[in-house]
């Protein structure tokens, strides 16, 4: 028997993440010198960690024979003090991507549904594709999520919405006021899971603590991949109710957060004044972007993250386009296809992605 005889079936139709090509290929691929590469495509932080996390992720290598600390003790303890949680509402992941797929282990079955925005990040399909629910997707006409479209969607199938502030890959975030009412307005057999990875670009992101303290049925995600710029480690955590983080404590992984990312991450929550100087060089460079933008005439959707979503009219010639000149952004394709997401870089590769850009879009329009 071959092994497509054996498996799931549902595995045989479960899509998988792309998540585009690394530098060294393309510069292997374009016969480009790896220093000549800027990669804006993937959101992360392109003024690194702090220093203190560097030098915390080095000391903990010294100890690398060892598993890591099983229950997560310290990291869970910092994060509790930094945002005025209880260690005990608190699951740590390989990144927040495994907080979600801990969602979908912990509440999907086959014909439950799922709720999420149409041009929301894809991972939330995925995840209830590959537990057999079904993903229904609510239409962003205005590139954020429709609040009261996902409630009309709710059905008594429906286990898990999803719902991201700012929004990948539109960047678009929703309000304080409507997020709070849309949470209070969920009937109680439905979960929320709010993504947070991008509210520390937020001068002032929203606080469903509250919420969860009332007894309301949310799961909030945040990660240290973006503004942190521990992306290689792969660490992020959840939070929500004891009781609801004792049970996806029951369905993850043993040992899921390495030692290493716990070090780099106690020690990157202790740096504010490096969050603050990223936060704020997003900002310029994002102005940066949209000036830039304006001055070529290409519309763009206003972002709230580090990235922006900007209509070139062939999203994957231009990408292409891009990466023959050293530039690798993200096409997006489907109804997004009209569409580049880039990555807000430094001012310097800011500066040369723009010239590139105009040149590509020079050349597209002879």
């Amino acid at each position: 028997m071959q092994y497509e005889e054996l498996v799931n079936p549902r595995v045989l139709d479960q899509p998988t993440y792309n998540p585009g090509k690394p530098i060294e290929q393309v510069a292997s691929d374009r016969g480009i010198d790896l220093q000549g590469i800027v990669k804006l495509a993937s959101n992360e932080n392109p003024f690194g960690p702090s220093p203190k996390a560097l030098e915390a992720a080095v000391e903990a290598l010294q100890a690398i024979r060892l598993y890591p600390e099983g229950s997560g003790i310290r990291l869970k303890e910092k994060i509790a003090g930094v945002r005025g949680l209880d260690s005990e509402e608190i699951v740590l992941g390989n990144g927040s991507n495994e907080i979600i797929e801990l969602l979908g282990h912990a509440f999907l079955r086959p014909g439950d549904e799922v709720v999420c925005g149409s041009l929301s990040f894809i991972v939330y399909r995925l995840v209830a594709l590959l537990f057999g629910a079904s993903p229904v997707e609510v239409a962003m006409p205005d590139y954020r999520h429709d609040l009261d479209g996902m409630l009309e969607a709710i059905t008594e199938k429906t286990r898990l919405v999803f719902v991201a502030s700012p929004n990948n890959p539109t960047g678009v975030a929703n309000s304080s006021e409507d997020l709070i009412r849309f949470a209070k307005r969920l009937p109680q057999h439905v979960i929320f899971g709010f993504d947070e990875a991008y509210s520390e670009y937020l001068d002032n992101p929203p606080d469903l603590l509250p919420l969860i303290r009332e007894g309301r049925k949310i799961v909030c995600m945040r990660t240290f991949s973006k503004i942190y710029g521990l992306a290689g480690l792969r660490i992020g955590y959840g939070y929500g109710s004891p009781e609801v983080a004792a049970l996806l404590h029951r369905v993850r992984q043993p040992f899921n957060a390495n030692s290493v990312a716990q070090a780099a991450a106690c020690a990157a929550l202790e740096d504010r004044d490096h969050l603050t100087r990223c936060r704020l060089a997003n900002q310029e460079g994002m102005r940066q972007w949209e000036v830039a933008c304006s001055n070529l005439g290409l519309p763009y959707v206003p972002s709230q993250a580090n990235f922006i979503l900007i209509k070139t009219g062939n999203g994957e010639g231009i990408f292409e386009a891009l990466q023959d000149e050293g530039i690798i952004a993200r096409s997006l394709g489907g109804s997004l296809e009209d569409y580049l997401r880039i990555t807000i870089g430094t001012p310097e590769q800011n500066s040369l992605a723009i010239a590139k850009l105009a040149e590509v879009m020079k050349a597209e329009a002879n």
